[in-house]
């Protein structure tokens, strides 16, 4: 039988002002029908170009240079534009990363679903509509009448992701193309959406292209896999294959890369069993719930972020804290770092606050945050060095005029050339603007810096960089960390305590040797029993 997709050695050049840049060459791979093959490798590697070629989403300055691509035997490169867009959501579909990108927060979901079956399959509103819900029940969405209704922004992260794996398999194509789309979701949330993609595949035998940074989840959920470097496959074969006995030595870097839960990262521990930071009974309550949550519960009045959250920081510690989306992580963050209101106190460095409001200038120097997103964070119209240089003035850290020496140290001390003062956010990679974000947060010289999911957009490689350099300016530096993340192999690699939220409680805390004890919170168990594990190639 012939594959669904065949991708034979295809090339492709993007034509910049500094010249070609050769972005895929030579790829060649195929799937057959009920096949998942996972393509994987490091950011820019050439992943999402090849998906994005497969679609016909071709960026203006591309220019295809050989090769073929082949659904069902048919050649995309030679079809027309209106040919394309026929067969974009009925034969080919593609799942995103982040669905608040790919769903309109001006429609309601259920409009955004209808217009596909509609479109595609000729459905009238009516047969559209109870199409649509009957869709949305098969992801496992309890109330899919309810989620019609809703804008994207009324729904959770797993609420969008699965709204958009429904539209993805609501004209039951031929392939679907998964881009990392579970990078931005928890663990448990995760897991349910692999299990979804795993049941949808089957009943329908839908064959799949998964692009992912993830080796853990791809050793979970596909059948072969091909390894992508600078635009080129260096391997293929079973996930077994490629898995227990990796042939590239750029397969085997990526594997070493992963985080290894019981081979910890050297972080000095503690200088004292004293508190650096003690949040006491903080609460956080969030407003208006909106007006469709009002509508469908007229008694609502908002949701609690933080309930009696009480926890401490120790000089030189590094606290971890994990918990699903919408647990409270994120919440105490903003609350430590000065950006949330909150009832209870914070006692800090022999100090008490029971506002934000009450927190000083001398709090916000000492205290600082690295965010998930640094695009978000990092003023996109000014240089790196204006943007490091920032809070050597703000708080005064060193006299004016060795305020651009000391922001070459600072890119030199994350690891980045010196000449990055010049450049903009932009121009720089997710890695690098990261580390960017970094030496900010450090140029302040804190005592405690605030790390809200810093690595969770980056690839394995990337991710395990970003964690040592951190590792390694708090010990420098004797700051004290707060590593938020929903990573737990990472975690137990760098943390010496860890502390869980579940639905704005904090549910347990404990030493990371202890992790595996018998005193686990049930939740605690069940966060890492969802931890996929990647099994180290064999000897």
């Amino acid at each position: 039988m012939r594959p669904i997709l065949e991708v034979h050695k295809y090339s492709m050049d993007y034509l910049t002002d500094e010249g070609r840049v050769q972005a895929l060459r030579e790829v060649s791979l195929s799937i057959a029908k009920g096949e998942t093959h996972a393509l994987v490798g490091e950011s820019g590697s050439g992943k999402s170009t090849l998906a994005w070629s497969i679609m016909r989403y071709l960026a203006p300055n591309a220019e295809e240079t050989g090769g073929a691509i082949l659904v069902s035997g048919e050649d995309m490169i030679g079809k027309s534009a209106a040919q394309i867009r026929k067969m974009r959501g009925n034969r080919i579909a593609m799942v995103f990363q982040d669905p608040s990108t790919s769903l309109n927060p001006t429609m309601r979901m259920g409009e955004q679903l209808v217009e596909v079956l509609m479109r595609h399959r000729g459905l009238n509103r009516k047969a559209a509509w109870a199409e649509g819900k009957a869709g949305l029940a098969r992801t496992g969405i309890a109330k899919p009448a309810e989620m019609m209704l809703r804008f994207p922004h009324e729904a959770s992260g797993g609420e969008k992701q699965r709204v958009g794996i429904a539209t993805a398999f609501a004209c039951d194509p031929e392939l679907i193309i998964f881009d990392e789309p579970t990078t931005a979701l928890d663990i448990l949330t995760a897991n349910q959406i692999l299990d979804l993609f795993v049941t949808l595949r089957n009943e329908t035998g839908v064959a799949a292209l998964y692009i992912s940074h993830d080796l853990g989840l791809v050793s979970r959920i596909a059948h072969t896999v091909s390894v992508i470097h600078r635009g080129r496959i260096v391997e293929q074969g079973t996930v077994d294959q490629v898995f227990r006995a990796p042939a590239h030595d750029y397969t085997r870097g990526l594997m070493a890369a992963v985080p290894k839960p019981l081979e910890r990262i050297a972080v000095p521990g503690p200088t004292t069993t004293t508190s650096l930071i003690q949040l006491e009974g903080v609460t956080v309550r969030y407003g208006d719930p909106g007006w469709l949550t009002r509508m469908l519960n007229p008694q609502a009045i908002g949701h609690t972020g933080a309930e009696s959250v009480t926890l401490d920081v120790r000089p030189g510690e590094l606290l971890g804290i994990v918990g699903e989306s919408g647990s409270g992580k994120s919440t105490i963050a903003k609350v430590a770092s000065g950006l949330n209101a909150f009832t209870g106190t914070i006692h800090f460095d022999g100090r008490a606050f029971t506002s934000r409001d009450a927190l000083d200038h001398a709090y916000r120097r000492d205290v600082q945050i690295v965010f998930q997103h640094p695009d978000s964070s990092l003023n996109p119209r000014q240089t790196i060095g204006t943007i490091l240089s920032r809070p050597l003035k703000l708080y005064g850290i060193v006299p004016a005029d060795q305020v651009q020496a000391r922001v070459r140290e600072l890119l030199e001390m994350v690891l980045l050339p010196a000449d990055f003062a010049t450049r903009y956010p932009h121009q720089l990679s997710g890695g690098q603007k990261q580390r960017v974000a970094i030496a900010r947060a450090f140029a302040a010289e804190p005592k405690l810096v605030i790390c809200d999911e810093v690595t969770a957009a980056l690839d394995v490689s990337v991710q395990a960089a970003v964690a040592r350099l951190l590792v390694d300016l708090q010990a420098r530096s004797g700051a004290a960390c707060l590593f938020i993340t929903h990573d737990l192999n990472l975690i137990r690699q760098l943390a010496h305590r860890i502390a869980v939220m579940q639905r704005g409680r904090l549910v347990d805390l404990f030493d990371v040797a202890d992790a595996d004890g018998p005193g686990r919170h049930p939740y605690t168990r069940a966060l890492l029993d969802a931890v996929p594990v990647l099994e180290s190639p064999a000897p």
